[in-house]
């Protein structure tokens, strides 16, 4: 693959590019994207280029996902220079609707629902969000019938979503996780990362730094995992703890005390204006 081949906003002009290129036998990769793209991103273009003969990148801010109008209009937009980085990553497809493309009759009126998990941890604090998130996907899904979707693991509760939609509703579609890219601190990478103050930058750091702490103590149990991490957050009264918890992998629900095996702990917290999330999985003995 040389480059970007073309970059579309029409739907039905994707279908017809993509057409072509299926009757050509290829297989096709989708890694759907809200743009503003870093290394995190190109991770899981250089995932699904190893997966599938062409990559379609999509670069949709969806409205449908933000609760607050003020938040949609500060996403930040930058589509020449995400595609200048993907197009040196060799993506096939950029895919780039407007709003009124991918809903021409303003907000959605079927939508598909994130059911009880999506209520819970990044769904409590943020209602509506993961039905926002699992129409625009489902969406993408019916325009590029892609064979393989790549999703970060960072965003852990929306990729589970993901996940089940796709069993739920036998979605032909291969989903893949991706893990965490980090900055050499530690800190996971995130758009939203350029909007933390310089002076709060260590701040952010207490997120990756308890999700260690849990990890150095999950052979003492479920309790005294999640208690070393509220002990690094607590440490820190710049960070303002939204959520920390410890949920089975297969179900995305807090786990007993006497859990055993693996589990993925999850925390969200505030850094001054920037909610940040962050996960890890750990053993626990």
């Amino acid at each position: 693959m040389e480059g970007v081949l073309t970059t579309l906003t029409r739907i039905r002009e994707l279908r017809e590019a993509l057409d072509a290129e299926r009757a050509a036998g290829k297989t096709i990769a989708l890694v759907p994207t809200m743009g503003a793209l870093h290394e995190g991103h190109l991770a899981l273009v250089r995932e699904a280029a190893e997966r599938a003969d062409i990559v379609v990148a999509s670069v949709f801010v969806n409205p449908m996902q933000f609760g607050e109008a003020s938040d949609l209009e500060a996403y930040p937009r930058t589509l020449d220079a995400d595609v200048a980085q993907l197009e040196e990553l060799g993506v096939s497809l950029v895919f780039a609707p407007t709003v009124d493309e991918m809903y021409p009759d303003g907000k959605s009126e079927t939508v598909v629902q994130a059911g009880a998990v999506g209520f819970l941890y990044e769904g409590r604090s943020r209602p509506g969000h993961f039905d926002g998130v699992l129409t625009v996907v489902s969406k993408l899904f019916h325009i590029v019938h892609p064979h393989v979707a790549v999703f970060g693991e960072k965003d852990a509760q929306q990729l589970f979503l993901v996940k089940r939609m796709v069993r739920d509703l036998n979605m032909p579609v291969e989903i893949v996780g991706v893990p965490t890219e980090r900055e050499d601190s530690g800190l996971a990478l995130s758009s939203r990362n350029g909007r933390i103050e310089p002076s709060r930058k260590a701040d952010a750091l207490v997120l990756s730094q308890a999700l260690r702490a849990a990890s150095r103590s999950a052979d003492q149990g479920v309790e005294a995992m999640l208690s070393a991490a509220q002990g690094v957050v607590q440490s820190d009264s710049g960070v303002s703890l939204d959520y920390l918890a410890a949920v089975d992998p297969e179900t995305f629900r807090a786990i007993p005390d006497n859990h055993r095996g693996p589990a993925r702990v999850i925390i969200a917290a505030r850094v001054g204006d920037v909610r940040l999330i962050d996960n890890t999985m750990v053993s626990v003995d």
